[in-house]
């Protein structure tokens, strides 16, 4: 039986491909080579490019997506999607994928949408019973009304785009004054933004995936950044402490393996997905869902599947091996 051809796709069209391309080497040099045939698939705005373990380049034709090494033509029997932002978690990507009938190990297309849409996605939350903070939402060319803003959402508030990860463009408003700026930061990140309440309570993230039809969640992280809030710089710079597993109870831990498993079903989320909350009062408030989430040496999931003792090897191989199942 010959071995499948896997593709690590990463690059992207966004602000986070710095952090996929990481992502992506990541997972590449942890994938077993003698389970499977490996290229890097470099996804850029105008070209997509294969690699090899030489370093060597290949066009790859989006048309087919094929791609060709001498005489041989060759296609993907699965691509494991790194790409953070577009086209990769936003359901572009699983789109061209369906129509080519190759198997991914993210999101399905609407699915994918869906989580990388905050707005859609906390109400969608909401409907299953999960709590998250007061927002609102406003798109490019709004009139927005500064004390409309103050009333639904008290200050301090934090300011994000709509459809951004990373923490590209949040901005956290402690005056009034500075509402105007924070939303024209946003707004270079996306046309759509949330202003959302500070909610105070432990900041904690869930790493939730599907092994043989059974839900896997990994001991669960506690945030606790040295700066104003989990930014760019706390997340992959290491201005924060991530404490794995929380120090959290027994009950704080049961709740929030409930909204992660309730949040991952309902959604009908596939292959690994982080989900942030925080702890108010012992309630777990919905924060973000990351469909496709960092996998660097300082990103969250490796830290928990190292904390459940998960080879980083063996989770990637159940990945692929989940997602050729579908």
């Amino acid at each position: 039986m010959r071995k499948k051809i896997v593709g690590i796709a990463m690059g992207g069209y966004s602000s986070e491909r710095e952090i996929s391309l990481k992502s992506g080497n990541e997972v590449y040099n942890n994938i077993s080579k003698n389970k499977w045939i490996i290229y890097k698939l470099i996804i850029n705005q105008n070209n997509w490019l294969v690699i090899d373990e030489n370093q060597n380049e290949f066009f790859f034709n989006r048309n087919d997506f094929s791609f060709s090494i001498g005489q041989r033509t060759l296609y993907f029997d699965i691509i494991f999607n790194s790409i953070h932002g577009i086209p990769g978690e936003n359901g572009e990507l699983a789109g061209m994928l369906k129509f080519h009938n190759i198997p991914h190990t993210s999101c399905d297309q609407n699915e994918a949408e869906l989580t990388f849409n905050k707005i859609k996605c906390l109400k969608s939350a909401k409907k299953i019973g999960i709590s998250t903070a007061k927002s609102i939402s406003f798109k490019k060319g709004d009139k927005f009304d500064l004390k409309s803003i103050t009333n639904n959402v008290s200050l301090p508030c934090f300011v994000k785009p709509n459809s951004s990860g990373s923490s590209f463009g949040v901005v956290k408003v402690y005056k009034k004054k500075a509402m105007s700026e924070a939303i024209e930061t946003a707004l270079k990140e996306d046309s759509e933004i949330l202003i959302e309440e500070n909610l105070l309570g432990s900041e904690v993230s869930v790493g939730v995936y599907s092994k043989k039809g059974k839900l896997i969640v990994l001991p669960p992280t506690e945030i606790i950044s040295k700066n104003d809030f989990f930014d760019y710089q706390a997340k992959y710079e290491g201005k924060c402490d991530e404490i794995t597993p929380a120090n959290l109870d027994s009950i704080e831990i049961e709740k929030l393996t409930e909204a992660s498993v309730k949040l991952y079903t309902n959604l009908k989320i596939k292959g690994i997905c982080r989900i942030d909350f925080i702890i108010v009062s012992g309630i777990p408030h919905l924060l973000e869902i990351n469909s496709v989430p960092g996998l660097t040496p300082l990103s969250i999931i490796p830290q928990q599947l190292e904390a459940a003792g998960i080879k980083l090897s063996d989770f990637y191989n159940e990945l692929i091996e989940e997602a050729l199942k579908k």
